[in-house]
């Protein structure tokens, strides 16, 4: 399992083994691969391209086509034991109503996704003036499917938003490492290049600010 990206092996070892999982914007299905494998859960997939989709089913894998900012909806209340999210809420039309419905249809959300606010990105913009390309961001502007970049203090403050209790985050560094700090948050904002958090819901009250990132 050398191969497999790092935030794929992360969400694995998140998801309770024999668990009812659905994979948002599956792609190739290398995450549900893992987890089926690995966790022996009951994994379903949905995907927005044919041709995902066509290279899921040919994998043995449960997954139809479906686009996460309208198809969600349609699921009912606690379906799923978990909805995940990886490295695809940048790319929503709405990722609000995305995480929201997440959170609805799944008992607990897991969400991988690149973080903006990493040093290497602000030092492009601040320097060169342009877009920035990295290795977890490789697309140019006009090429890049991402509509809806955000930072990590972005989606916390999000979370809070919804209400939403982080059980479980992890930021890791530009060499795909655990940068193993929980605080100050600002650290994880500047030196984290992803980050991968496990929420649920709560009726509580949104939770107290972590503090600046």
């Amino acid at each position: 399992m050398s191969d497999v990206r790092i935030d794929l092996s992360l969400i694995a070892d998140m998801v309770e083994p024999g668990s009812k999982v659905l994979d948002v914007g599956c792609g190739d299905g290398a995450l549900l691969a893992l987890l089926a494998s690995r966790r022996h859960v009951d994994a379903r997939g949905i995907e927005l391209s044919r041709e995902g989709v066509a290279g899921c089913v040919a994998r043995g894998l449960s997954v139809i086509q479906g686009d996460a900012d309208t198809d969600l909806g349609d699921y009912p209340d606690d379906a799923f034991d978990y909805v995940i999210l990886s490295q695809t809420i940048q790319a929503t039309r709405a990722p609000r109503r995305v995480l929201e419905n997440m959170l609805r249809i799944g008992r607990r959300a897991i969400v991988s996704f690149p973080n903006f606010g990493h040093w290497s990105i602000r030092a492009q913009l601040a320097f060169k003036g342009r877009m920035p390309v990295t290795s977890n961001l490789p697309e140019t502007w006009h090429d890049t499917p991402n509509i809806h970049f955000c930072t990590i203090r972005d989606f916390v403050e999000l979370c809070d938003t919804l209400g939403a209790v982080t059980e479980r985050a992890v930021a890791l560094n530009a060499a795909g490492s655990d940068i193993g700090v929980k605080a100050p948050w600002w650290f994880w904002n500047l030196f984290g290049q992803q980050a991968v958090f496990l929420l649920r819901r709560t009726a509580l009250a949104s939770a107290p600010d972590a503090g600046p990132l």
